[in-house]
């Protein structure tokens, strides 16, 4: 029989991860996090994670460089990083965004670092 669990979540309690995001819903194959008002900073190296990420945007404006393309990112606007692809995120203002992860990211700490 499959699991037919109902989880509810609030963002005011959830727990943070050290990167800033906010860990939200988190099923078998999927999980939610949020980062809030994410501030412009220095340039960061790029990274590649073994997760495929899709993203929503709810204020703000970054840019995603996504192997070699560069995507501007503004309210209402949705992205996808593919797992394994090399990326890094420029916050062009305070950003704040709603993603989702699968397999889920914070299993194993994969993405504090």
């Amino acid at each position: 029989m499959a699991d037919t669990s109902v989880k509810k979540v609030s963002a005011e309690h959830s727990p943070q991860g050290n990167l800033g995001q906010k860990y939200l819903a988190s099923g078998v194959h999927v999980s939610m996090r949020l980062w809030e008002k994410e501030s412009p900073q220095a340039e960061k190296e790029a990274s590649v994670r073994d997760y495929e990420t899709v993203g929503f945007v709810l204020r703000g404006r970054a840019e995603l460089e996504l192997e070699d393309q560069r995507i501007k990112l503004e309210p209402g606007d949705c992205w996808v990083v593919p797992q394994g692809a090399r990326h890094r995120y420029h916050i062009l203002e305070s950003f704040s965004a709603v993603e989702a992860t699968s397999p889920p990211a914070q299993v194993h700490g994969r993405d504090e670092t």
